[in-house]
């Protein structure tokens, strides 16, 4: 199984094609190719939406929905920023920064700025093209029914399926079934480096808190874990940055001369500062990649761009607020501390330079957090998919939630 995920991972984010300067390669992947013009095509569409929309974005969020079953747009915001907000913010940060530098951060930002208008026109016909759930009430939907009208429309008749439809709703069942895994192992990392607890110990509480947590709470803990979580993070994170105020036209410095510098191009490390910013914001944000619209189809909004917008914003929080937090904690301390680190211990050992054995503890219990409220994410998620393939029934739910608790443990222990 690990070698199936391997393989579609070097499909979609391996190099399809590179592109050879002087001095210096590129090399693109797949869903670079795909999402990056996208970005750009839906921002140029809407007319830069999430700058000039940015104020109704945020008033967004305190709309009111009349059906107690359906989500409001704030919770949707919560569920979509649950699973945007977890490895990728903190691995992935981690990894880009270790292989692109500083400068590897100003091109995750570009890519949440295209993200969000992505996420934006996701959300919109997500809402669009919503359905009656009859097995938890509300709405539910998603790319996998958006794509499946469009068929019908395309056709001018009805359908029992639409062969793309059911193509989205498998890979995106097999995906998130590949992210638990992820989700495992790294939390089981952080806990053996703060704890020295075996993983074994840590994947089967996991997993039993997972099995006992009832199906009609993913939303209600969600609506707790989030913001408890991403506040945290980010008052640590000021606190941090306080700490070395005097270093901070420093780090911007660096972040923007190894974005554009020279120094990067002439040394043929110019590509690798561009695509891990680029592939690490993308696979943050999530922004193209069919997620998020099936939080967005729950949502009972007045006019569908409302959700869109909402959408867009959970963009934002992610990359631009969340992951900037991981870079700067990173970029904060000596090289010599993290100097031949990767993965969690490199990000621990940053935590553990800022707030002592407190900040191994606290990446540990954060990652946690994250790992936890990405999984229920994932279930909320797949619940669309899951009826679309097999109906609006409860076997093939627990199915579904019984694979995705096996690949969780199975992660726990490589």
């Amino acid at each position: 199984m690990s070698n199936i995920i391997v393989s579609i991972y070097n499909f979609l984010w391996g190099d399809l094609i590179t592109l050879n300067f002087k001095g210096t390669s590129i090399g693109i992947p797949l869903l670079v190719i795909l999402l990056i013009p996208t970005g750009i095509f839906f921002t140029i569409r809407t007319k830069f939406m999430p700058i000039r929309k940015l104020p109704t974005m945020i008033r967004a969020l305190g709309e009111k929905n009349d059906d107690k079953k359906s989500l409001s747009t704030f919770q949707t915001l919560i569920v979509s920023t649950a699973t945007r907000v977890g490895m990728g913010n903190l691995v992935g940060v981690v990894a880009a920064i270790s292989v692109g530098g500083a400068g590897a951060v100003f091109w995750m930002w570009v890519s949440a700025f295209l993200g969000a208008s992505t996420a934006y026109a996701e959300g919109t016909l997500a809402q669009l093209h919503k359905k009656k759930d009859p097995l938890y009430g509300g709405y539910h939907g998603g790319p996998a029914y958006y794509i499946h009208d469009y068929v019908e429309k395309k056709r001018k008749k009805k359908i029992k399926k639409s062969f793309i439809a059911i193509l989205f709703a498998i890979f995106g069942l097999i995906c998130w079934c590949g992210i638990s895994q992820v989700i495992s192992n790294s939390v089981t990392s952080a806990f053996k480096n703060a704890f020295s607890i075996p993983p074994i110990y840590t994947t089967v509480i996991l997993v039993i808190i997972l099995i006992v947590l009832r199906k009609d709470a993913t939303v209600k803990v969600l609506d707790v874990i989030v913001p408890i979580m991403a506040v945290i993070y980010f008052v640590v994170t000021i606190f941090i940055i306080i700490k070395n105020i005097s270093l901070m036209p420093g780090v911007f410095e660096r972040i923007f001369e190894e974005a554009f510098g020279i120094k990067q191009v002439a040394g043929g490390g110019f590509g690798a500062v561009l695509m891990n910013g680029i592939k690490r914001g993308l696979f943050s944000n999530e922004a193209g990649s069919g997620s998020a619209p099936c939080a967005a189809a729950a949502a009972e909004g007045k006019r569908p761009e409302t959700v869109g917008m909402v959408q867009s914003l959970g963009v934002l929080i992610d990359t631009i607020v969340i992951c900037t937090c991981t870079a700067m904690i990173m970029l904060l301390v000596p090289e010599s501390v993290t100097k031949g680190k990767q993965g969690m211990d490199l990000l621990q050992s940053a935590m553990n330079y800022h707030l002592g054995s407190f900040g191994t503890i606290f990446v540990a219990v954060i990652l946690f957090l994250f790992s936890f409220s990405t999984f229920i994410g994932i279930l909320f998620y797949a619940r669309s998919n899951v009826a679309y393939l097999c109906g609006n029934n409860w076997w093939s739910q627990t199915l579904y939630k019984i694979i995705a608790l096996i690949m969780l443990f199975i992660g726990g222990l490589q």
